[in-house]
């Protein structure tokens, strides 16, 4: 799935799904946790429900829904209420236990079998079993930074490079373990274009599929950041012709434009080709 820009949309502000689903987002993450303020919960988890159910304009993103953590007292309610065809994934935050997203997948492989995981890696605990967490179930299709909860509480530097290439990397490397994708969080300072456009960018240099917008004006900066640049693509092609020849002749390694290419880079230009014909695709 194509998941560049990924929308967040509070749940109880349904004045604002249908312009949502009018942006150029790839994804909308309908929010029922944080953005909910504890007595609307009920009310939230209604009006998103009549949304996604009978929706009054046409929805062509992939749609998630962030829930209420596992173990909550509205977690069951939340999952029953959005569980309809409409739904692409399921957002778990706050996880630290693989017993919670087994609890999670088996819920909605009653519900609704069709629909993913997305689990968030927003606390110590959790970014340490961040591998375990995303092989917990096979319907796992990625892990997701939570920046401020992971941050905040224990005063790091939410701006401090090397603390964000690290958790970055973590991250990363644990999504690649169990062959799953890793999305970027959210950056606060919407005013901040340049520091945004800065941390997608860094992203897709550690491997990232995409990030987390907050704002509308946040999304094209993400659907540009996370797709291969025109030379990488070009070069890409050419590797991809090369390895074909190559492969003719029995050859395993080879040069393209004076470097040696071979399987591992043949799989990353295979990955390039991909990704830019799927935004093609969806153009």
């Amino acid at each position: 799935m194509l998941m560049r820009s990924k929308l967040f949309v509070p749940g109880s502000r349904p004045e604002l799904f249908a312009k949502a689903a009018a942006s150029a987002a790839d994804a909308l993450s309908f929010d029922l946790e944080d953005a909910v303020a504890p007595g609307r919960k009920a009310e939230a988890r209604g009006l998103l429900a009549g949304f996604l159910r009978a929706p009054p304009v046409s929805v062509r993103q992939i749609v998630v829904v962030r829930v209420n953590a596992v173990g909550t007292e509205h977690f069951a309610a939340d999952l029953e209420a959005v569980s309809c065809p409409a739904l692409h994934m399921i957002n778990l935050p706050m996880v630290e236990d693989p017993a919670a997203v087994v609890e999670a997948a088996e819920a909605l492989a009653r519900m609704a079998p069709h629909v993913r995981l997305l689990i968030n890696i927003e606390t110590a605990r959790g970014l340490r079993r961040a591998a375990s967490l995303a092989g917990a179930h096979s319907s796992v299709a990625g892990l997701q930074i939570g920046y401020a909860d992971l941050m905040e509480p224990l005063g790091l530097d939410r701006s401090d490079p090397a603390a964000l290439a690290h958790l970055r990397l973590t991250v990363r490397l644990a999504a690649a373990e169990a062959g799953v994708a890793a999305y970027d969080g959210a950056y606060a300072n919407v005013a901040d274009a340049e520091g945004y456009r800065s941390e997608c960018e860094a992203a897709r240099r550690h491997g990232y599929v995409g990030k987390s917008c907050i704002h509308p004006t946040q999304i094209a900066i993400a659907n540009a950041a996370f797709l291969p640049k025109p030379a990488e693509v070009e070069k890409a092609r050419r590797v991809l012709a090369a390895a074909a020849e190559a492969e003719t002749k029995g050859i395993g390694a080879f040069l393209v434009d004076g470097r040696m290419v071979d399987a591992p880079f043949v799989a990353s230009a295979r990955a390039i080709v991909a990704l830019a014909d799927a935004a093609l695709k969806e153009a």
